[in-house]
């Protein structure tokens, strides 16, 4: 007989085993989870058995999930998106629930004829239905993250259709429960249902938001964080109570705290907080839904499993494309958006699971369904790796579009020379592009964001919609007659592929990235990144000099310590370059930075740049630039190289030494 310990250990081994083995292939994890669940189930191992206890405690994953969507859930995001969400989305799901439905008559009528019976109602094709228009939130927003594509036009369509999806779990929550009443109380217990529903929703939005406020103010004015997360936990669980016992669901009040925590200063902290609790809960309810798998009714229906891993993802897909192109996408975005939710979701296996426990699915249903949903989601990543080749054979017009936006790209860079090309049109693009204009020197900004596109082009700004992780946005931007590139988004596996482009393609051309903090640093520049800027620095020496003037230090002082401070973190900050309006006398007098060039037949290439001797000289060296774009420091074991470029400070006597030391031996 297992212990509760033993039970809870091969729980954890599994989850750890399950997320280990899919970050490896990286996959999400969601899917590890799954596996695990299908491995020590009741139908595999039999490891664990699938008691009423551990699937209690599963439901609290769902519950916290539904807390989570809460808290994305807010009313200005969703106006601005509400011709995607509204539209896109709504049409998506209900078309699915009709679908489900028609197709279910039609199953009825043919079997009718051949003198068979059909064994699902309607009813159960709706909740069926209701399982399948759900799409994974969790695999397809962080693919599309990982691949830079949340901005672009079929990532926008996807986030919506996904926001509404999951805004309608909460009525579905409700009908599938009243469903399953029948008969001729079907419509009052509906009509109870939403009436009790939308009382008790009225209830808590129109009072909740000001008592939660006011109540998570206490709280926090007591500075225990122990006493902040139990509160946290109180309120979820206490609004999950109130729904369950109201004949809701518990899901449903945990969407409701998360909507008051949403409109409340709190809710940064509370997304923090809560994390460990989701993302654990979560895990657990995925391996108990593994766990309903049995593999031997698969094996024994391996065909009803092929065709419902096939048929509802092409229908699906085919459907959300054709929509797509409705609301006004190109055929390529269209497929695009189709392709990304055609899989099923974590919010399925809910919905599945409620529709068999009020017996509105037969438990002879659930091994193909369950084991098609995951089939599905496993496919998910593959599809979208893949979803570039699939819409270049499906439709004859999207590297059409393409060469449409890199064109109008080039035609605005075509005339323009030694300029800078601004990765991100963000608050940061946007106030560089106005120095820039300040100095009349010309720029060129990419970003994926089409309303700001078209707003700042229409202020007569040079920025373009253009994705600047991709090569040939950068090459139509004008890489090779750039003088540097600027990243200003601090996205860190973006930056990278820009630095890995700029380095093949125009190695000559500096690079300056934005980065949060100095976690990054070294990895950006083995990259090639000319400087690195950490928002956390800039932010703290700003703090410091304004603390220091305010308590009493000179102002000449302040801009000293502060000026020395960044000479340490930045390179290129030791010093200035010589520019020809430089050469009073004041100037003469002060360090200056001078770049040197190291063409392949130099006396200095091949030698360590500590046999140079330049120290002696006066001069040192800042950083040196490999040919191949890198930024490296400047060591005395270092052997410099033809097509290096060496970036000296001193003074213009020294430098001048220097230099003749470098080129002339």
């Amino acid at each position: 007989m297992a212990s509760t310990l033993d039970i809870a250990l091969l729980y954890l081994l599994a989850a750890v085993a399950g997320v280990v083995g899919c970050r490896m292939l990286r996959l999400p994890s969601m899917l590890g989870y799954l596996l695990v669940g299908v491995l020590i189930g009741p139908n595999a191992l039999a490891l664990a058995k699938d008691s009423a206890g551990i699937r209690y405690l599963a439901e609290f994953g769902v519950v916290f999930l539904m807390f989570v969507i809460g808290l994305e859930f807010n009313l200005p995001k969703l106006r601005s998106m509400q011709r995607l969400v509204f539209g896109l989305g709504a049409g998506q799901v209900l078309l699915t629930l009709a679908g489900a439905a028609i197709g279910n008559l039609m199953l009825i009528t043919a079997f009718s004829l051949l003198g068979r019976a059909w064994e699902l109602s309607w009813q159960g094709a709706v909740a069926l239905g209701a399982a399948m228009a759900m799409s994974s939130t969790a695999i397809v927003a962080k693919m599309m993250a990982e691949r830079l594509e949340l901005e672009s036009e079929h990532g926008r369509n996807v986030m919506g259709v996904l926001l509404f999806q999951d805004l309608a779990v909460v009525p579905l929550l409700v009908l599938i429960p009243s469903l399953a009443q029948g008969g001729g109380d079907l419509w009052a217990t509906l009509g109870r249902a939403t009436l009790k529903a939308a009382v008790l929703l009225t209830v808590l939005l129109w009072g909740g938001q000001r008592l939660m406020r006011w109540w998570l103010t206490l709280v926090a004015r007591r500075k225990s964080e122990d006493l902040f997360i139990l509160n946290i936990l109180l309120i979820t669980l206490g609004l999950s109570w109130l729904t369950e016992h109201a004949g809701l669901s518990l899901a449903l009040g945990a969407f409701v705290a998360g909507m008051l925590i949403a409109e409340t200063e709190f809710k940064h902290q509370v997304e923090t907080d809560i994390r460990p609790f989701h993302d654990v809960l979560l895990g657990l309810f995925f391996i108990t839904i593994g766990m309903k798998l049995d593999w031997r009714p698969v094996l024994e229906q391996w065909f009803l499993v092929l065709l419902l891993s096939t048929l509802p993802v092409l229908a699906k897909a085919g459907m959300v494309a054709l929509l797509a192109r409705a609301f006004g996408s190109a055929p390529g975005v269209a497929i695009r958006t189709g392709l990304y939710l055609a899989q099923a979701g974590e919010f399925g296996f809910v919905l599945l699971t409620l529709g068999a426990e009020v017996d509105l699915i037969a438990d002879r249903w659930m091994s193909p369904v369950l084991a098609s949903m995951v089939i599905s989601m496993l496919a998910t990543p593959f599809i979208i790796m893949g979803s570039n080749r699939i819409v270049m054979r499906l439709s004859a017009t999207d590297w059409l579009m393409q060469s449409v936006q890199l064109t109008s790209i080039a035609k605005k860079s075509i005339r323009t020379e030694a300029h800078l090309i601004i990765c991100g049109y963000g608050r940061s693009g946007q106030n560089l592009a106005r120095l820039l204009d300040q100095e009349h020197m010309p720029y060129m900004a990419l970003d994926l964001d089409p309303d700001r596109v078209r707003q700042a082009a229409a202020a007569g700004q040079s920025v373009v919609f253009g994705d600047a992780a991709k090569l040939p946005s950068l090459i139509a931007a004008g890489l090779s007659r750039a003088t540097a590139v600027v990243i200003t988004y601090r996205d860190t596996p973006s930056a990278l592929k820009v630095l890995q482009h700029v380095r093949e393609h125009a190695a000559h051309v500096p690079v300056v990235v934005r980065t949060l903090d100095d976690a990054d640093l070294e990895r950006l520049r083995a990259a090639g990144a000319t400087e690195v800027v950490p928002e956390a620095l800039e932010g703290s020496l700003m703090l410091a000099s304004h603390a220091l003037a305010l308590v009493g230090v000179p102002m000449r002082r302040v801009i000293r310590i502060t000026q020395d401070a960044r000479d340490a973190r930045y390179g290129l900050l030791r010093g200035y370059f010589h520019g020809a309006d430089d050469d009073t006398v004041e100037e003469l007098q002060q360090a200056r930075l001078q770049s040197v060039g190291l063409p392949p037949g130099a006396p200095s290439v091949g030698e360590r740049l500590g046999d140079l001797t330049l120290q002696a000289m006066g001069v040192s060296v800042v950083s040196v630039r490999r040919a191949s774009g890198a930024v490296i420091e400047a060591e005395d074991e270092l052997r410099l190289a033809g097509g290096d470029v060496l970036v000296l400070s001193g003074l213009p006597e020294a430098l001048a030494l220097a230099e003749s030391r470098l080129l002339r031996g």
